[in-house]
Order: structure tokens, then sequence, then C-alpha cells
């Protein structure tokens, strides 16, 4: 009786002492989980984050409801995720202008973007597309970028909005062409591409995902795409690159994190079910529909994810401080 009293409080106190790492984790996920968008619904990341959170959830056994909030450029959604309980019910899906540009676009920030977020994964990739309204004379980049050059006093790109990936776009177009052009914001890509087709300003750079339905009615004309090959989506189409702006690259990457301090079981389980999500071949096949690039496992891991942020805010940070863009 006296060994078996020893025995249980020798027990005992070995599990008081083993370190918390060592204790079970608690079953992750019990309940549904809040997906932050920090944009308007009906958007290129909204869409995207709809498709892989819907398969997402079924891996996972619970629901993921998207939440929009929109508003500041998408710094108040980001917030909002950065200083939610560290749990992994409620997490961020974002692209790279709310994390990288923003730095560069505001004078202050409410998050960290490398020290009050953990990555979970990079979510997919959206090209871009040069395009011009209908009765612009240019039947090319070459040609449209003497327009430009001829007309700066009176060209106009429209955006989304500061922050937004048309104005991202545009931005570094603009730039590497080296002219000056007025840039009219709109709250939204849709009213921005509405005014595009009634042919209110000139041109815009925007994801292809937005522009492709208007490019093949003609509504609009696709004079470039951002990416270094060209789109199966546009094949007739060059990139801007090759049209002889050399080292013009935009891209839109997407991904999703969790507020600092978030257990690694919870990122390794998110992680688990995003790529299972875009090994998915209905995933694969529906997104690719909409010209966005899904990444290979290897490049969907919370490392890699980590590593494209900081080249981007390696990239985009001095090229807009270069562009004369004064903070907001």
């Amino acid at each position: 009786m006296k060994r078996r009293n020893l025995l249980t409080t020798v027990a005992a106190a070995a599990l008081a002492a083993a370190p918390l790492g060592a204790m079970a984790q608690p079953a992750y996920p019990t309940k549904p989980i809040t997906v932050i968008v920090p944009f308007a619904a009906g958007g290129p990341t909204d869409a995207l984050a709809r498709v892989l959170t819907a398969r997402m959830g079924e891996a996972l056994g619970q629901t993921m409801i998207v939440e929009n909030v929109g508003g500041a450029g998408g710094t108040i959604g980001v917030n909002k995720a950065a200083k939610a309980t560290p749990d992994g019910y409620t997490i961020l899906f974002t692209h790279m202008g709310t994390l990288a540009v923003n730095i560069a676009l505001y004078k202050t920030l409410p998050y960290d973007s490398q020290k009050d977020l953990e990555p979970v994964g990079l979510g997919g990739t959206n090209p871009m597309v040069l395009v011009t309204k209908k009765d612009l004379p240019a039947k090319d980049f070459k040609e449209f970028e003497a327009f430009v050059k001829a007309n700066q006093k009176k060209a106009q790109y429209g955006m989304a909005g500061i922050g937004a990936a048309s104005h991202l776009g545009g931005l570094m177009l603009n730039s590497m062409m080296k002219v000056d052009v007025l840039e009219i914001p709109y709250k939204g890509t849709g009213p921005a591409l509405n005014d595009l087709v009634s042919g209110q300003f000139d041109y815009m750079v925007d994801q292809a995902v937005n522009v492709l339905p208007q490019i093949n009615a003609g509504t609009i004309k696709a004079l470039g795409v951002s990416t270094l090959k060209r789109l199966p989506q546009l094949p007739n189409v060059p990139t801007i690159d090759e049209s002889g702006l050399k080292g013009y690259e935009v891209t839109i990457w997407n991904g999703f994190f969790v507020a600092k301090n978030t257990p690694k079981n919870v990122i390794d389980t998110l992680n688990k079910a995003l790529v299972t999500a875009l090994g998915d071949e209905k995933v694969r096949a529906r997104l690719t529909e909409q010209a966005v690039e899904l990444p290979e496992p290897k490049d969907a891991t919370p490392e890699a994810l980590r590593a494209q942020l900081k080249a981007s805010i390696d990239k985009w940070v001095p090229a807009i401080k270069a562009a004369g863009v004064q903070p907001q």
C-alpha cells in the first residue's frame, strides 16, 4: 500500500514538472472560424478567400465564415485580426498591399506586419493586365507608351483607391515609363472599371480576374500583362516586359495569417487544410479560370510566406518612395 502511494506521488510530481509543450495540445478546431478579409465583398481577394475557405472548412470539419472589414486601405481589417485572441478562431486573408505596400503609403500603421502576425500560407497570386478605354489610339504597348508620353498633361489613369492593386500596378508602370499623369482614385474596382468602359479616363492596370470579362466582351482593350510570361487566358496579349519596358513585373499575392503567439499546432492544422484546398482539382480548375496562379505545396508553407512578405517589403517600400508618393 505504501509502495503504491509512493509511485502515485512520484508520477503526479513528474506530471506537474513537465513542460507545457510536452502535454497534449487541445483539439483544434472545435467551433467555427472567422476569416477577416480587409476589403469589400466581391473583390478578387474576397472571391479567392471564399473558394479556399469553403474547401478548408471541409478539411477542418468546421465552418469558416468570411467577414469583410474594409476601410483605410485594408488597415482596419488587418489590425482587427492582428489584435484578435491568438487561438486560431480569427484569421486573416489579405493581399500584399496591406502588409508590405502600406508601410510606405501610411505615416503610421496600427500593426507591424512582420511582428504582429504569423504566416500560415500563400493562397494564390493574381496577375495584372494593362487595359485602356476602347477608343484609345494605341494598338499595342509601344504605341500606348508613346501616347502617354506625348499627352502627359491630359492623360489619366484610374485605380480602385490608395493601396489597391490597381494603384500599385499603375504606380509602377508610370514610374518606369517616367511619366507624370493625373491619377483618379475610386472607391473600389467596380466604379473604376465602369468609368473605363464608358471612356471617362484612359487606362488602368488591374487584376486579370477583374478585367477578363470586359476584355472578352470587347468593351476595353488589353495591351500588356504584368507577368514575365503570357497568360493562358490571354495568349495573344504580350507581356509588358517583352514589349519593351524591361523589368516590369507586378503580381498580387494573397495569404493567410494569424495573430502573434498563436500555437504552432493551430498554424500547422490551418496550413494542412490550406494545402488540401490548393490540391483539390475542383478548386484549382475554378481558380485557374480566373487567372489565379496557385502555389505548389512547397511554396505554401508559413516559412515561404514569411520570405515572400519580406521580399515584397524590400521591393515596394523603396519603389514607392522613389516614385515620390506622399504618405497618407
